[in-house]
């Protein structure tokens, strides 16, 4: 095995990319099912669903971020990562296991509803998932080194992880969602624990990527903020948005929302507008940083709106489909993305950045997925023009969850990827908690549930500009 390792052969690459697909897996197994069940066995209202998909967000802010910077300086059971794959791994499938039985809980525990325990729930399954994701993706940059060898690694993680999602979304819409999360428990729990237990971490990180050893330094809170200067408004909105949702006030229109969006706006312009540190790359470039923050968070913003309201959107355009039916529709539809975008990033995207360069390929798959959005909302597709735009749809799927992370890896010191690992999924989970309680909120107001992809395609071209700005690494692939 270790010298497997060494020699990084692509049956090691794959074995590395499994503990992802672990969390992966679990997190196929939320986006198909926690919805479905919610509205068709619990009666909740597409609201009440997105504030209990708002329970995800909030423990990946406190989970990523922590376990990223307790991972980059502990030494545990032989790893710094393997001890939060292995917890992460037993929880996930414990909660999993938990999902179709909220019912049975609610009554157990005497509540008259079932919201308070869908929101545990889902926050226990997310937390579970967040204790994993950040050092299953950390991991490869430790093994790795920059360049063309760890976009492949990372390539090769949404490779193998978004076929099992593939998998997911299958066994969903051939055998039912309680099917899919049995088989989802046990593969969580096998792809956690055996890889974990079979790959051999550096013990310093610093002398795995040929830089002088010295042991991580916590982050300050005044560096913490600087790093995230571009999501500044969004966190300020989500904590509003939070607050009043937890008070039970909800504010008259869309100001709150447009307020964000402007302030957003100026801090994004501030972003591209900063300087870089000259012509070199320097060991942690933050201005670079921050740009693969603004637009990523943009990407997300597009992805989570329809993973969340698509339910909406299915359910007006094709008013004859009962519950299961409107549910095979979902799976199929989500099927068919993860199949394009499992396969996507090895066979096309991957050689592409051999040629092109990373940010180019990216942002044109996002170009791509945004006339995929538009072209849902706008031609009046039906069921088959759906699943046919969702072919176009995977190829910027799969960019999203492989190319970013060689990217943003390249840009920040890689002994303490964990920390940085952790910041960058703040550009994931802060964006979904404006969709669960902001785009909730539009969606519901709105006769059209067609806006669900209009706004996915704005956010999806805005992104993909954004990226254009981010600066080329020179050993990137």
């Amino acid at each position: 095995m270790l010298e497997i390792q060494r020699r990084r052969t692509t049956p090691f690459l794959a074995l590395l990319a499994l503990p992802a697909t672990a969390m992966g897996f679990a997190l196929s197994v939320q986006i198909s099912a926690l919805s479905w069940i919610l509205s068709t066995r619990y009666g909740l209202h597409i609201d009440e669903i997105g504030l209990v998909w708002a329970a995800g967000p909030l423990a990946g802010i406190a989970g990523q971020l922590l376990v990223g910077v307790f991972s980059d300086g502990v030494w545990l059971w032989g790893g710094r990562r393997r001890p939060f794959i292995i917890i992460g791994g037993l929880l996930s499938a414990a909660m999993l296991l938990a999902l179709p039985r909220i019912g049975l809980l609610s009554h157990a525990l005497g509540f008259e509803t079932v919201l308070g325990v869908a929101i545990t729930v889902a926050l226990a399954l997310d937390l579970s998932i967040n204790i994993s994701f950040n050092p299953t993706r950390s991991i490869i940059t430790d093994v790795t080194d920059d360049g063309p060898m760890r976009t492949r690694g990372y390539a090769l993680m949404q490779t193998v992880s978004g076929s099992f999602g593939v998998l997911a979304y299958g066994v969903g819409a051939l055998f039912g969602n309680d099917a899919l999360i049995a088989t989802g428990a046990v593969l969580v729990l096998v792809f956690s624990l055996v890889p974990a237990l079979l790959i051999e971490e550096p013990r310093s990180l610093d002398a795995a990527h040929g830089a002088p050893a010295a042991r991580p330094t916590p982050p300050s809170v005044t560096h913490l903020a600087t790093t995230l200067l571009p999501l500044w408004a969004v966190i300020g909105y989500d904590i509003v948005a939070m607050g009043l949702h937890v008070v039970g006030y909800k504010p008259p229109g869309l100001w709150l929302e447009g307020a964000c969006l402007v302030l957003t706006a100026l801090l994004y312009l501030q972003t591209l507008r900063a300087r870089d540190r000259g012509p070199e790359f320097v060991r942690e470039d933050l201005v670079e940083f921050r740009k693969v923050l603004a637009a990523h968070a943009l990407s997300w913003l597009g992805m989570q709106t329809m993973f969340v309201y698509m339910l909406a959107f299915v359910q007006q355009r094709f008013p004859t489909l009962d519950a299961n039916a409107g549910g095979h529709v979902l799976s199929t539809s989500f099927l068919i993305l993860s199949a394009v975008g499992a396969l996507s990033p090895s066979l096309v995207l991957e050689p592409l950045c051999r040629r092109f360069g990373q940010i180019l390929v990216h942002a044109a798959a996002l170009g791509l997925m945004a006339a995929g959005f538009l072209a849902i909302d706008v031609s009046g597709a039906g069921v088959g023009a759906i699943y046919g735009l969702m072919v176009v749809l995977g190829i910027g799927w799969g960019a999203i969850v492989s190319l970013p992370f060689a990217i943003m890896s390249e840009r920040v010191d890689e002994s303490r990827i964990g920390l940085y690992m952790g910041v960058f999924n703040l550009s994931v989970v802060l964006p979904q908690l404006v969709a669960s309680l902001g785009i909730g909120t539009l969606v519901a107001q709105s006769h059209d549930k067609g806006v669900v992809f209009l706004v996915a395609a704005v956010s999806m071209g805005l992104s993909a500009f954004l990226w254009l700005s981010v600066r080329r690494h020179p050993t990137a692939a």
